[in-house]
């Protein structure tokens, strides 16, 4: 691989953190409730207000969702390929030790008897129960990673984002939402150029016709049309895909993409590391201020990480 490449890679994963962590400072709140609490804006991890709800996290912390990213990274690292049965068993070893803020739907697939064996069924068990309404977004904040597996295979990009997606998120929604993320990483690591607004509906449309509309959305300069802050849809996986979609039309640095996103308030943390993990594709890891990469608290941890899962996708590369 490339150096060009690997620093795209390298920005995917801090993107995906930085984002997380930066947007817990609004999760939850309203735009309006952003602007009254950060009137001069939130660029600062140590500016993130310390409530109820934000103070369970140290300052520079990243959420659920990086810890399910870094799951199925460990499942790659283990496995030496993408294995839903692998990432389950990581997922499983998560869940038990009681980790902050895991959304509801993920919560419930995890807690039917055999997941670990049978995820998949789990999923879709769950899916049923919902009346095939579920279509949370807690596997889109995770599977950016499968952006860069095999990033030179299309097929492989969209095959494996679609088996990990469907561990807990079995709607076709959720699936196609996760293919429509990977493989515009995919393409920026390939060909060192995105994908435009009508293969990306090209994609979603094979899934499920109600994604496209809300990549039209996305491609709207007007973030506020997105209303990210809607209450009752602010977990909807195409909410997030919109705001990691809109980043990558408008943004013009990865700095100004993820600040517009947690501004919005809604989902921010989920939103902004869809919005961090593209634009660091899009961008590179160099492009990424240096105030955010120092300021992570498990920083090491994540280059750890990092430079066990290229080792792997080197020696993959290398007999392709």
């Amino acid at each position: 691989m490339t150096p060009v490449t690997i620093d795209k890679i390298k920005g995917v994963f801090f993107g995906q953190a930085i984002g997380d962590a930066l947007g817990l400072g609004t999760e939850f709140m309203t735009k309006k409730t952003v602007r009254q609490h950060y009137p001069n804006g939130l660029s600062e991890y140590s500016a993130i207000i310390q409530d109820a709800h934000r103070k369970r996290w140290n300052i520079g912390d990243w959420t659920d969702d990086t810890d399910q990213f870094l799951c199925i990274v460990d499942s790659i690292i283990q496995s030496g390929n993408v294995d839903e049965i692998a990432f389950a068993k990581e997922l499983y070893r998560w869940f038990k030790d009681a980790p902050m803020g895991i959304g509801q739907t993920v919560y419930r697939v995890l807690s039917i008897p055999q997941f670990t064996l049978y995820p998949h069924r789990a999923a879709e068990m769950i899916w049923r129960f919902s009346k095939k309404q579920i279509a949370s977004n807690g596997a889109i904040m995770r599977t950016s990673i499968l952006g860069t597996y095999d990033f030179w295979n299309y097929a492989s990009v969209e095959r494996n984002t679609t088996k990990i997606a469907r561990v807990t998120h079995w709607d076709s929604r959720c699936a196609g939402s996760c293919v429509v993320v990977s493989l515009l990483i995919a393409h920026l690591l390939k060909e060192n150029d995105g994908l435009d607004i009508q293969q990306l509906i090209s994609f979603a449309d094979t899934y499920d016709d109600r994604i496209k509309p809300y990549i039209e959305l996305a491609y709207e300069k007007d973030i506020a049309l997105l209303q990210l802050d809607e209450p009752t849809s602010i977990g909807y996986t195409l909410k997030a895909l919109s705001a990691g979609l809109w980043s990558y039309f408008n943004a013009t640095n990865f700095e100004e993409g993820i600040l517009e996103i947690i501004h919005e308030g809604g989902d921010a943390d989920t939103n902004a590391c869809i919005a961090g993990s593209i634009l660091g594709a899009k961008f590179g890891y160099h492009s990424i201020p240096k105030k955010y990469i120092d300021g992570l608290l498990y920083r090491e941890i994540l280059e750890e990480k990092l430079d066990a899962y290229l080792s792997i996708l080197n020696e993959r590369f290398s007999t392709q």
